[in-house]
């Protein structure tokens, strides 16, 4: 089996212990892991840490900053098709979505190599005669970074491209669910001539690695994105050393399509919406609500295209729906189909587990109008949609909202009056009018509720990573008054 190490201060390096990979196609296993425990951890942090305040990365002009994050995004254009082979065979994500992404992945350290010498102060127009203020924005500090197994290379680089334009130093944390391909990333920031220490990447299990880390005194912020759940505790870690979050936690995103759309459109961007990366993506438009005077017309349609999609190994280019990344995704999934098929939806399609091997699920459509199903409330990180249909646009609008999540949403319909009613009306970080899962690391990303706080994208993320710095200089020759002298 190929084995990895982890990355801290500048070397690649085994952990406490190793753990086996499984391959999500077959179940089997197919590489060795290491993993990080608190003494990594510990190891990495203060390797950032030293990195940050005395080492050559401190002394870098943000220019030269920006030259490193430039070489760096042409080694991952250089090793895309490497690294897109990686992430599939350790995640399941399917080969022609992992070599698109991944190449497009270099863009956003291009963008932020750009921005490094961009980043401005201000200043002040005090109001005292004899002061000149000014603002600074300096690099925040040491950053905890802790990714899902879904679009590894992706959600890395929409918090390390940024950080480190911003001066920053860091130490992410790969899922232990398919981190080959972080693990792999290692090597081209040590290639890029990145100094020790200011990235650090490594992986591990729960208290020991993601917890240890995320509370770690030396730790200045914490940028995560994962569930509602797993981000309650890092809440909770960052309490004791009171680091700065943000936090992108998934959605379940409504699909708005109105009678006047061009629906054979919107079913392609529903089903790009929904069955890509099989489900497992945070702003899967997992909620179709469409006008109930074309829901039966526009529901045998999506059934049509639901039912031809192409289930296989996620290597074969052909394949369009591969395996969930592990097998207990794959409980969850069918769980929650079964408790809602139970609760009264009707099953459209799919809906039934394959057997044999691999953690593969069906693309899976749930009629759920007229009934409370626990479909259209919770996140399945699976090829599940739920539907609901509407007749007025204020029905449409309430049912958008019927959520705590608030990330991503989507709005099919001609008429332009209402796409801006709707942009207003609906709370979510992301709009989408007339297409769906549009990104760019020019535009930030990021939700509202249950989805998080912070963004990622734009000169928005860069901001997230610095803090202001106030300097008061006495312009006057005069001397400081004494201050006990009452005048």
């Amino acid at each position: 089996m190929r084995s990895f190490q982890l990355y801290i201060d500048g070397v690649f390096q085994d952990g406490s212990a190793r753990f086996e990979s499984l391959d999500p196609a077959t179940g089997k296993p197919w590489a060795l892991m290491p993993e990080a425990r608190e003494d990594e951890v510990d190891r990495a942090v203060n390797a950032a840490e030293r990195a940050l305040h005395d080492g050559p990365w401190a002394k870098m002009t943000a220019t030269q900053r920006g030259q490193l994050l430039s070489k760096l995004a042409d080694l991952v254009a250089a090793k895309a098709a490497e690294l897109a082979e990686l992430e599939t065979r350790d995640t399941g994500k399917i080969i022609r979505e992992t070599s698109s992404q991944i190449a497009y992945v270099a863009n956003y350290y291009r963008y932020y190599a750009g921005l490094a010498d961009k980043i401005e102060g201000s200043v002040l127009p005090i109001d005292k005669p004899d002061m000149e203020v000014w603002l600074r924005r300096e690099p925040v500090g040491v950053v905890a970074m802790v990714v899902p197994w879904n679009s590894q290379l992706f959600l890395s680089a929409v918090k390390i491209g940024p950080a480190l334009a911003a001066g920053c130093t860091l130490v992410l944390k790969a899922s232990e669910d398919g981190p080959a391909p972080l693990l792999e990333f290692a090597k081209l920031v040590h290639e890029a001539g990145f100094p020790p220490g200011v990235v650090n990447i490594i992986t591990g299990f729960g208290p020991a690695c993601g917890a240890a880390l995320t509370r770690h005194p030396k730790v200045a912020h914490v940028a995560f994105t994962g569930g509602p759940e797993a981000a309650r505790h890092v809440v909770r870690n960052s309490a004791e050393n009171l680091a700065s979050t943000s936090l992108e936690l998934g959605g379940k995103s409504p699909f708005v399509v109105f009678a006047d759309a061009n629906l054979e459109s919107a079913a392609n961007a529903q089903v790009a919406g929904i069955f890509a990366a099989t489900g497992q993506s945070c702003v899967a438009g997992s909620r179709l609500i469409v006008e109930a005077s074309v829901k039966d017309m526009f529901l045998a349609r999506l059934t049509e295209k639901a039912e031809a999609i192409r289930i296989g190994s996620p290597l074969d280019m052909a394949t369009e729906v591969g395996p969930l990344a592990t097998r207990r995704q794959q409980d969850h999934v069918d769980r929650l189909v079964q408790a809602s098929v139970a609760a009264g939806a009707r099953l459209v399609t799919g809906g039934v587990r394959p057997e044999g091997d691999g953690n593969y699920y069906p693309p899976t459509i749930l009629d759920c109008d007229g009934v409370n199903s626990p479909s259209m409330e919770q996140e399945f990180f699976g090829p599940v949609l739920s539907v609901r249909s509407f007749r007025t646009e204020d029905e449409a609008v309430q049912l958008a909202n019927e959520t705590r999540y608030g990330l991503a949403s989507g709005v099919f319909t001609q008429n332009l009056g209402r796409a801006h009613r709707m942009v207003k009306a609906i709370r979510a970080g992301v709009v989408w009018i007339n297409t769906y899962r549009a990104v760019s690391p020019i535009a930030p990303f990021g939700g509202f509720g249950l989805s998080g706080h912070g963004r990622e994208g734009g000169m928005a993320a860069v901001m997230d990573y610095t803090r202001t710095k106030t300097v008061w200089l006495k312009t006057s020759d005069d001397p400081f008054p004494d201050p006990f002298v009452m005048r």
